[in-house]
């Protein structure tokens, strides 16, 4: 009997599965591909049309940079994906060749979805009875990865990365869709700027310097083929681990794919095969504690711009919002400090020796007439390490609490959630230019005993600090003496609420309950002991509040940049609730007073610096008369102290910048200073303005009206 029957029936078995196989391959394309054109009913189809058109114009997350006033030094980053978008022009073709070898050979052939790699994806899985190939396009894996980025809740990310049937369905519709609204230039442009390439980089351009430390444009075919073979699996892939093996193999792998689609030739790619992974690698700063060490005190500063951001509704409606968009946005930040100012400050705090001490000296510098804050300086180390610091000096505190100092990333100068330090007698300003902007003259005279009982707020009897205060003063005098019962006697005449609205006007704010009670409308008239300084105030809001009589009683919101720029190049706007359309970056100013009231107090603040007003007598002598000759030209100014001495300040201006500066501790407020440190402020304030406005023109103050001198 012959065999040639069974033979041929053996033969017959496979061809059999081989057909069954066809079947099924054939099935497996059409199905999700016939699904993919007539999804679901109209209301789905147009709701996938709709966001497929707005993945065709979204963009990725992008890195945010902060700059120094020159515009092109980089202080810092902040994100949450380190991502530079690039355009495909600037991306090597070395790279562009190589992902679509390693993710998509028939990238230019299909159109969003490839039938082929369906089936071969199909046939490979069926027979490894598993998942060992998928048959993501390039454009369906943008899809995926542009509906995750885009998401505005866990949901949608849940959706958009679920590994099931009809997730990927919808997302070759919309592959599809999308390659009708964007060219494949385009679509590998995205493509390359969302990957996620290991080391927290985002997009070709963080892949490029963290790995390689060099522009996408430079990739050379090997270092493209090492990037391109991370995409599929960043973490077993990466060559930054001890062991290239693995990388290695995928990357000789991506070359062999370049060869097979003639990007490039077997010989080069032979040779290509042989070369290690050569790293060079960067690791990009992110947040304020990562300022370099040359810029160290700037990170006050940008600690500031963090908070300053989080406080704009430019960027979203809550903290949580705005901060995204700093961390996601790809602005670009230009800081308002002014480098000279800002060195003049940090010398003249001693920033870089000081830091030893319990007692934080710091100053900010402010310019009249934009708010912008020129210099933040403090004598303390901007840092997160708090392990050298020794413990803090407050008894309360507990054993094991650390100190402020050498280190911190506390907003001790304000800008933060910080209450601030009592400012002590620099508060006496805002009572008289209460009293000037209600019409009452600089000549306004007082026969001011050394202790003066007030009726009006209850019986209570402050004193002066010394007898030689006594006798008859004006706002020129009482002023440049800083006499407490001249001006607790002059508030009682405007009204303690007035001059508690006033300061509110000029930028104060209440942190504390006992300040914010003694503010309230219902007992801020009772509030006598206000014009002497008792509440908390930080040395930002004083500097800010003093540059607006600089600047003729016209008040800026203080501002920390000059620039915000969006992604594109454009400045950052924001429509006000008055439908006025305005860059963020702009100042944002108001008159507070009239000009005249400004000038007046302007005139008397001349008297404790020890410079001459234009139109009255400063009676004798002065709390800070050496100002004026460190200074060299005309400045005003008020010092401060407390109970005790437990903190010092002195704020001083010109007609160009604002500084105030204070001591204290800020662990512990009753840690007094000592009467032997109060000449520490005002030190600091003259020799800062001296140097910060060395080579400047003189300006001179405008003399106040005969109206308003009296």
């Amino acid at each position: 009997m012959s065999n040639r029957p069974l033979a041929a029936a053996g033969r017959l078995v496979p061809l059999l599965r081989a057909g069954l196989i066809a079947g099924i391959v054939v099935a497996a394309v059409a199905y999700p591909v016939a699904a993919a054109t007539g999804l679901g009913a109209k209301a789905t189809a147009h709701a996938m049309e709709h966001k497929t058109k707005i993945l065709a114009t979204a963009l990725p997350a992008e890195t945010s940079y902060v700059y120094a006033p020159d515009g092109r030094t980089v202080l810092t980053m902040f994100y949450e994906e380190y991502r530079q978008y690039t355009k495909l022009a600037d991306i090597s073709p070395n790279m562009q060749q190589a992902i679509v070898a390693a993710e998509d050979n028939r990238f230019y052939q299909h159109r969003g979805v490839d039938p082929k790699g369906v089936a071969r994806a199909f046939v490979a899985n069926a027979r490894s009875s598993g998942v060992s190939q998928g048959a993501s396009t390039l454009t369906m894996q943008y899809v995926r990865m542009a509906l995750r980025d885009s998401a505005t809740t866990p949901k949608e990310v849940q959706d958009a990365t679920q590994q099931t049937s009809l997730r990927k369905v919808k997302e070759m519709r919309m592959a599809m869709d999308l390659e009708k609204e964007l060219s494949k230039g385009q679509i590998l442009e995205r493509y390359l700027n969302s990957a996620y390439f290991g080391h927290r980089a985002y997009g070709i351009y963080a892949a490029s310097e963290i790995f390689f430390s060099k522009a996408p444009k430079d990739l050379s075919p090997v270092e493209a083929a090492t990037l391109a073979g991370l995409v599929k699996s960043p973490s077993e892939y990466d060559p930054a681990s001890s062991d290239q093996k693995e990388a290695t193999g995928r990357r000789n792998y991506v070359l062999d794919r370049m060869t097979q689609l003639g990007y490039l030739s077997p010989d080069a790619v032979t040779q290509a095969r042989t070369e290690p992974i050569r790293l060079k690698l960067t690791y990009p700063s992110n947040d304020c504690a990562a300022v370099p060490e040359k810029w160290n005190s700037w990170g006050f500063a940008c600690d500031y711009l963090k908070n300053w951001w989080s406080a704009q509704p430019a960027f979203g409606e809550n903290r949580l919002e705005r901060m995204d968009k700093l961390r996601r946005g790809g602005y670009r930040i230009v800081l308002s400090l002014d480098p000279k100012i800002q060195q003049a400050a940090e010398k003249n705090v001693g920033s870089k020796e000081g830091t030893g001490s319990p007692f934080a000296n710091g100053i900010v510098v402010s310019e009249p007439g934009t708010g912008r804050v020129k210099a933040m300086a403090i004598n303390r180390t901007y840092s997160l390490d708090l392990s050298e610091n020794g413990l803090s000096s407050n008894p309360e505190a507990g054993p094991k609490v650390k100190a402020n100092y050498p280190n911190t990333v506390a907003p001790l100068l304000g800008g933060g959630d910080l209450p601030g330090y009592q400012a002590g007698s620099t508060f006496k300003m805002f009572p008289m230019l209460a009293a000037l902007d209600a019409g009452m003259p600089l000549s306004t005279a007082f026969n001011a005993p050394h202790r003066y009982r007030s009726e009006v707020y209850d019986g209570w009897s402050p004193s002066n600090a010394s007898g030689a205060m006594s006798g008859n003063q004006t706002m020129w005098s009482g002023f440049g003496k800083s006499v407490n019962t001249y001006f607790v006697w002059l508030e009682e005449q405007v009204g303690a609420d007035r001059a508690v609205r006033l300061a509110e006007q000029l930028g104060l704010r209440w942190r504390t309950d006992v300040d914010r009670d003694h503010a309230s409308p219902a007992k801020a008239k009772q509030w006598g002991a206000f014009t002497l300084g008792v509440s908390d105030a930080t040395p930002l809001e004083m500097a800010n509040a003093y540059a607006a009589i600089a600047a003729d009683g016209r008040y800026c919101e203080a501002i920390p940049v000059q620039a915000i720029y969006n992604r594109d190049g454009t400045p950052t706007t924001w429509q006000t609730a008055s439908g006025i359309e305005r860059e963020v970056a702009k100042p944002r100013c108001r008159q507070v007073v009239n000009a005249d009231a400004a000038r007046a107090a302007t005139d008397a603040a001349r008297c404790p610096t020890g410079d001459t007003p234009a139109r009255g007598s400063c009676g004798g002598w002065s709390t800070a008369d050496s100002v004026r000759g460190t200074v060299g030209r005309p400045v005003a100014g008020k010092t401060g102290t407390t109970d005790s001495t437990r903190s010092a300040w002195f704020v001083g201006y010109t007609p160009e910048l604002a500084a105030a500066s204070f001591i204290s501790d800020p662990d512990n407020p009753f840690n007094a200073v000592g009467d032997g440190q109060s000449q520490i402020p005002i030190k600091a304030v003259a020799e800062t303005l001296r140097d910060g406005l060395k080579g400047q023109p003189t300006r001179q103050f405008t003399p106040p009206s005969d109206r308003i001198v009296g």
